[in-house]
């Protein structure tokens, strides 16, 4: 059995569907366990109320101390100015303990993100979470121009080779795309698959 982690903020609902297509490529592995999870919300309840955040979400929250059972680790969030969301930073600062003891290396690590416009920090934000995935140990698996969807001009769409995005729109009104979450699932295909083939060898 291979455990994999889809791990997510999402405020508004965008990343809560491409992680459910995370999710849902991952589980189409045989052998692949899959949970999902978000990380704590950090702002004050009446003031995400205020602000229309999708509150809720039945994704369980995770604990720092969750990671380590699992053999690979999906990060999907929001971006702001071409980052992380602070959410997924201020989770990811508490994984100190984990990383002097080498909790996670070897795991393999993944990252999704989305962005209000097509150019609003897709790749910088990724890369922010692979730069953290690097850092603690895992292995990257990215989104390989083996799905062609994100070389498409026939459409407005997120996907880049470093992992599946989605275009929000500036107030929020555009979902992900039929595309955009055939992306993530190649994804979540992709990592599960690469994770049970890690997994067998290491067993072996």
């Amino acid at each position: 059995m291979t455990r994999i982690l889809v791990l997510y903020h999402s405020a508004y609902g965008h990343v809560e569907a491409m992680a459910q297509a995370v999710a849902e490529g991952a589980r189409s592995v045989d052998g692949a366990e899959v949970d999902i999870k978000r990380v704590p919300e950090t702002v004050p309840e009446d003031l995400a109320r205020k602000s229309g955040f999708k509150l809720d979400q039945p994704a369980p929250v995770a604990e720092v101390d969750d990671l380590p059972g699992y053999d690979a680790i999906v990060l999907g969030c929001g971006t702001r100015y071409g980052r992380m969301a602070s959410q997924m930073a201020a989770f990811l600062d508490q994984t100190g303990g984990l990383w002097s003891k080498g909790a996670l290396n070897g795991k393999l690590g993944s990252a999704f993100a989305s962005t209000a416009t097509q150019h609003g920090g897709q790749e910088t934000t990724l890369m922010s979470m692979v730069g953290n995935l690097m850092h603690l140990g895992l292995i990257v698996v990215g989104l390989p121009y083996a799905w062609k969807g994100q070389m498409t001009l026939d459409e407005i769409t997120g996907g880049s080779p470093y992992g599946a995005t989605t275009i929000a729109g500036g107030d929020g009104q555009r979902r992900p795309s039929h595309n955009e979450l055939e992306g993530a699932r190649f994804q979540g295909r992709l990592v599960a698959e690469t994770a049970s083939k890690l997994c067998r060898q290491i067993e072996g």
